[in-house]
């Protein structure tokens, strides 16, 4: 039996697509991690706790196959702010995360430049 559950496993790996925009912060790459972890031994692992993990399984197949987005479906594509699909991966792409962190950096070094304690010798010059 754990080895058609290591099989089933694998398969939704297989076909789980990994969204190289989000490097390090993917789930289809965290997903293929844990199966790894937890399916050490291959087909021989024995699993301790069979129905959390056919649960676990049963969880993932959903969320793989879209059964909630066509179980309840929305009306228009279209969030609160407005922006497309597109937009939404552009933005939080690994990358642009990077650089929003940047420029973020940037602003709170100003901040703490402008609001750090000023010496004795800087309050007499002002």
């Amino acid at each position: 039996m754990a080895a058609s559950r290591y099989r089933r496993f694998l398969k939704l790996c297989e076909e789980w697509p990994v969204d190289e925009t989000k490097r390090g912060r993917d789930l289809g790459a965290y997903l293929r991690q844990r199966v790894a972890q937890a399916f050490r031994e291959g087909e021989n692992t024995q699993v301790a706790e069979p129905e959390a993990c056919d649960q676990m399984y049963e969880s993932l197949a959903r969320l793989h196959s879209n059964y909630y987005k066509h179980k309840y479906p929305r009306p228009r594509d279209t969030s609160f702010s407005g922006l497309s699909l597109e937009e939404y991966k552009l933005i939080l792409s690994t990358d642009t995360l990077e650089e929003l962190k940047e420029i973020d950096k940037g602003m709170w070094k100003k901040l703490q430049e402008k609001f750090a304690l000023k010496g004795p010798e800087e309050d007499h010059k002002a």
